[in-house]
């Protein structure tokens, strides 16, 4: 099934939305569009906006953004190997390899033990374009990793950490000019550092509700900062060893092949698919009562402090936007901005930003990813254009 969001259907939105103050929420809780304000309809996006919603992918208009998280049923999903069905009472997690006491998890066992949340926006590392509607962000809860392997005892020599989703099914793995289609569990690993750090969380609800099937029920691994695909979900099995796994999602799916100077002469470096590249976007554009222009937008980012934000209109100066106080609170949750354009003159525009951390990184241009040959990882600035009347 697809929906069709038009831009008619999204002045209604932004007229519905414009009451919500009136309810005494702090005013970051629904930075959707300021009251009496009217939506500047995008010129990059068609008209309808076909927003994909099927078993296998869920994309999400972020023109509509009417709060800090993403509710349950509305955040982005993708996978590969379909929805598994797990049975939640008969369902346990297998841990197993070199560990002194193997265990096997049930649901309940789980939720006994103590927890913590994670507020994690992220998004898929196939992420671009104008509607970058694969990305969300919501307040996880589960049981911190590393409690799990403490209670299991991990061996000294154990050196790789993988996580199996329940999810399976043909996968071809090519080898020498010969191509092998064999039925695989989706799996990604971690190091050992990573895995024993304080980090990661094996969660088990979404904003204080059980998982969604589309989110992993009834349990999936979260790393805060990294991409999508090494969030395990519908996790059924933590495999603990010494040789590197190089299962298809892990060793062939997800890389990217990027060109790059090293001693003056231009070499192809691959990489995994883990850490949050930082990207910036506006989200949308809404035209002010006394004839101003408010830019909203959002930051995602591996979880490194964020220096700043800025946003040019057409081939003007950057000129600092505000980061919301709220959004910025938490470390690994998306960052909301607001820049107020004035004196916009009537015609088409185009409407920039970029963000930078507190390590002196920058958002790069279009122009500075040329020498990247995959489409994963796009995380340049995409000015947004449209038409002020």
């Amino acid at each position: 099934m697809t929906r069709r969001t038009t831009r008619r259907d999204m002045l209604k939105q932004s007229a519905a939305l414009a009451g919500l103050g009136l309810l005494g929420m702090p005013e970051w809780a629904f930075p959707a569009v300021p009251q009496e304000a009217t939506l500047v309809p995008f010129t990059d996006l068609p008209d309808p906006l076909v927003l994909e919603r099927t078993p296998e992918s869920r994309i999400i208009d972020l023109r509509a953004i009417d709060g800090m998280f993403t509710p349950r049923d509305q955040w982005f999903t993708t996978q590969h190997l379909g929805h598994p069905d797990v049975d939640l009472a008969t369902y346990r997690l297998q841990v197993s390899g070199l560990v002194d006491r193997p265990l096997s998890l049930s649901l309940d066992d789980l939720r006994a033990m103590p927890s913590r949340d994670l507020v994690f926006g992220f998004e898929c590392s196939g992420n671009r374009g104008p509607t970058n509607g694969l990305s969300s962000n919501g307040r996880w809860r589960g049981v911190p990793l590393r409690a799990i392997l403490d209670r299991a005892g991990v061996k000294p020599e154990a050196r790789e950490f993988v996580f199996f989703g329940a999810d399976h099914g043909d996968a071809e793995v090519e080898f020498r000019g010969r191509t092998y289609t064999v039925d695989q569990q989706y799996g990604r690993s971690l190091q050992r550092d990573q895995a024993l750090s304080d980090e990661p969380l094996l969660a088990y609800s979404l904003n204080d509700e059980p998982l969604s099937t589309h989110q992993g029920r009834p349990l999936r691994l979260l790393i805060p900062g990294w991409y999508g695909a090494p969030n395990v979900k519908w996790l059924s099995e933590i495999h603990v060893q010494e040789d590197q796994y190089l299962g298809n999602y892990q060793a062939r799916w997800y890389r990217t092949l990027k060109a790059e100077t090293i001693d003056g002469e231009t070499k192809y470096v691959e990489t995994a698919i883990t850490k949050m590249r930082l990207k910036s976007f506006v989200a949308r554009v809404s035209r002010l009562p006394d004839g101003r222009h408010d830019v909203f937008g959002v930051v995602l980012h591996d979880g490194s402090p964020i220096r700043s934000v800025e946003v040019k209109v057409d081939d003007g100066p950057w000129e600092p936007a505000t980061l919301d106080p709220e959004t910025m609170r938490e470390k690994y949750g998306w960052k909301f901005f607001n820049y107020t354009w004035t004196n916009a003159t009537p015609g088409e525009h185009t409407v920039t930003s970029r963000v930078t951390d507190a390590n002196g990184s920058v958002q790069p241009t279009a122009e500075e990813l040329e020498g990247k040959l995959t489409f994963l990882e796009q995380n340049s600035q995409v000015p947004r254009t449209l038409v002020i009347g």
